[in-house]
């Protein structure tokens, strides 16, 4: 895109700002800059006024999940069909790891953040690791992994990794591609820039990985590899199973379109999304959208019916993905503190939300699929997600789960 190219499309969204400095840049900022007017969706900004103004949800039903008791009555055989899937290599497995560490003190992205007690464990190590006991499990058969980075941490992410040596897992399994970033405004939609050359933008939500992976061509690697089923996850749960057979086989099974690994929760209020039928499609109900009913519902074992959390590990049928794709998310305007400069250039960090990020969402994509199957896993066994350096999901919380499960740190 040349300069005139990009005042056109500026001038057609009123964002005729962003080159307020452009005389004043270096040739490769000038450069960096009209690369992203180009790459930069402004579309979305129009959705500031929905703000506040979330669409109404329909009508919410309990959605049964395959409970642990009834999982080891069946793990041989959910196992066994588990295994032949990932040999025959159908299985792959992306992490979302666009994260940064700054919630944890830390200037790094997340997943090289250092859990460790006597030695170094790093977030990236426990993932890995984890992978490979389904390697093992398998027989050796190593799936294929995309590890989903920012534009803001995706060079320190892969000089990591390579340095480490992708902790034991081979070079050649692995691909890195970028999640696509959405602009963040101020609450009339007009950009905030972050520097003289750079607009202020965030990733696009948790939804936003299946639309980066085809962005960035990497269907022709699961259409090649005859990949039929996709396992998601989050970068900073370090006790997650990742496709582990008897998941995987329970999903392939029970002939849905996903899979969603669920646990039972600890109080009726707690601040998680919970599995359940909303207009007789699969979704989930955020913990502040539940009623005092539906939290005093109950199943017809007397247990309660909206009982089930989402730990954002997903178990997905790639070709009802892609047909998914097809279609419009819905988009998610969040307001949020976003760091600016002002009308001297000079770098403000606002203390209050003063702005908005647009997100699409893996509960739309969810409910956008015709089935799915909550498959229940003991929370002392499989979650421990690190979000805070201290108290509730945290660094201190991770390593005790840790240790209960004999991970040596």
């Amino acid at each position: 895109m040349n300069i005139e190219e990009a005042k056109e499309k500026l001038q057609k969204y009123g964002q005729e700002h962003v080159l307020k400095y452009y005389s004043e840049l270096s040739d490769s900022e000038k450069q960096e800059l009209l690369a992203q007017v180009e790459d930069t969706d402004f579309a979305v900004l129009a959705n500031c006024k929905n703000l506040g103004h979330a669409d109404a949800r329909g009508e919410f039903a309990p959605l049964a999940a395959l409970q642990v008791s009834e999982i080891e009555k069946r793990k041989d055989e959910f196992t066994k069909l588990g295994v032949e899937t990932i040999k025959a290599g159908k299985v792959a497995a992306v992490l979302l790891a666009g994260g940064m560490g700054t919630r944890l003190g830390s200037d790094n992205p997340k997943g090289m953040y250092d859990i460790g007690i006597t030695k170094p464990v790093y977030i990236f190590q426990r993932i890995i690791e984890n992978l490979l006991d389904t390697v093992k499990q398998a027989d050796g058969t190593y799936i294929r992994l995309f590890i989903m980075t920012s534009e803001k941490n995706n060079d320190a992410t892969v000089n990591f990794l390579k340095e480490k040596n992708f902790f034991g897992y081979p070079e050649d399994k692995i691909i890195f591609f970028k999640q696509e970033m959405a602009p963040a405004s101020d609450y009339d939609g007009k950009v905030y820039m972050e520097s003289k050359s750079r607009i202020s933008t965030s990733p696009n939500g948790n939804a936003g990985w299946y639309s980066s992976l085809l962005k960035a061509g990497l269907r022709d690697v699961i259409v090649k590899e005859g990949i039929e089923w996709i396992d998601i996850f989050a970068v900073d749960n370090v006790l997650q199973r990742i496709a582990d057979p008897c998941f995987v086989g329970a999903t392939v099974a029970a002939k849905v379109s996903c899979g969603a690994k669920v646990v039972r929760k600890n109080a009726p209020d707690e601040k998680v999304g919970v599995m359940c039928l909303e207009d007789g499609k699969p979704s989930i109900v955020e913990y502040y959208e539940l009623s005092q009913e539906m939290m005093d519902a109950k199943d017809e074992n007397g247990d309660p019916a909206y009982n089930y959390g989402v730990i954002l590990n997903y178990m997905f049928n790639e070709k009802a993905l892609y047909e998914i794709a097809q279609k419009e998310l819905p988009l998610h305007v969040v307001e949020k503190k976003i760091p600016y400069i002002d009308e001297n250039a000079n770098l403000v960090k606002p203390e209050t939300p003063n702005g908005c990020k647009f997100e699409q969402l893996v509960l739309d994509m969810i409910h956008m699929l015709d089935t799915c199957l909550p498959y229940e896993v003991v929370r002392e066994h499989e979650f421990a997600p690190i979000k805070n350096k201290t108290g509730v999901d945290s660094v201190e919380s991770a390593r005790e789960l840790c240790k209960k499960n004999g991970i040596e740190l």
